[in-house]
């Protein structure tokens, strides 16, 4: 297997290394995306495709009075992202599953924030994934997606070529992938490097 391909679902040791890069490479976007959200102290927060956990860490902070739950479905992310927030796991904090976006376990109206960072591009049945975060989110609980790929720039090409069942989204079409499954006030955000910061709001 290509060692790009543990983007999509880290695997062995590639998978380990791979997800332990996104912790650091992932950060400024992290950081840019989630400068757009004023959550309450105590709010309950889910972390879409978690990866390798640090933007749980980030999440956790965030809001200190807070929750936070992860779902991912490679062991070796739900792995790493447990090691990480050990700590808030051990505190009844946060908790980190194994399961889809597609079909998910948790209550609705659970969450007042979703985010998905660095995802969307490999949620099977988008449609039926965005209709599930509308499901677990609280009445005017917001969904956050930030992705490096924003579909304007020609290189991002070079990446659905390495990583097979990887589609980057234009900010037109999840803004109507997220009208149709129920949300409303979609706002879109880019900056100089082509990244797409997408909320909205149940």
């Amino acid at each position: 297997m290509s060692f790009f391909k543990n983007t999509r679902e880290p695997v062995g040791l590639g998978g380990k290394l791979m997800v332990a890069m996104m912790n650091i490479g992932h950060r400024a976007l992290a950081d840019w995306g989630l400068s757009f959200m004023r959550p309450a102290k105590d709010a309950s927060m889910l972390d879409c495709g978690c990866g390798g956990g640090a933007n749980i860490k980030k999440l956790l902070a965030l809001c200190p009075q807070g929750t936070v739950k992860g779902i991912d479905y490679a062991a070796v992310s739900v792995e790493k992202s447990k090691k990480v927030n050990e700590a808030a796991i051990s505190e009844g904090r946060c908790m980190v599953m194994r399961g889809s976006v597609a079909d998910m376990l948790f209550a609705s109206a659970q969450f007042d924030l979703v985010t998905a960072f660095e995802t969307v591009y490999f949620w099977p049945d988008l449609p039926q994934s965005f209709a599930e975060v509308r499901r677990v989110l609280r009445p005017g609980g917001t969904f956050l997606i930030c992705n490096e790929c924003g579909g304007e720039n020609p290189k991002d090409e070079r990446w659905t070529e390495k990583i097979d069942g990887m589609t980057i989204y234009r900010d037109g079409q999840l803004r109507e992938a997220l009208e149709q499954a129920g949300f409303r006030n979609v706002e879109v955000h880019k900056n100089g490097k082509d990244w797409l910061c997408v909320l909205a709001k149940k």
